[in-house]
C-alpha cells in the first residue's frame, strides 16, 4: 500500500485510513437488508466524516438500501446524497 497516497487522503479528507479499513472490514458480511445495520453504517459513516446527517436522510438511505433489489453502490449513494429536494 502506498503510504504517500493515504497521507494525501487523510490530509484532504479529515478521516484517518485505519478507520476506513476498520469500517470497511466491519462490513464484511454485514447484512445490508437490516434496518439497525445500516442505520449504525449511516452514523459511523458520519462520524468519520464529520458530517451530521439529518434523520430525513438517514431514513431515505435505510428505505432504499432495504426496498432496492438493485446492487447499491458509491454511485448511488452519491446520487441521494447530492439530489436536490
Amino acid at each position: 500500500m502506498d503510504n504517500k497516497l493515504f497521507k494525501n487522503i487523510e490530509k484532504k479528507t479529515g478521516v484517518k485510513m485505519n478507520d476506513v479499513f476498520s469500517l470497511a472490514s466491519s462490513l464484511q458480511g454485514a447484512d445490508l437488508k437490516d434496518e439497525k445495520t445500516i442505520r449504525n453504517l449511516v452514523k459511523r459513516v458520519a462520524e468519520l466524516a464529520n458530517k451530521p446527517v439529518p434523520k430525513e436522510l438517514e431514513d431515505k438511505i435505510v428505505q432504499t438500501l432495504i426496498s432496492n433489489d438493485q446492487k447499491i453502490d458509491f454511485s448511488t449513494i452519491s446520487k441521494m446524497l447530492n439530489s436536490k429536494k
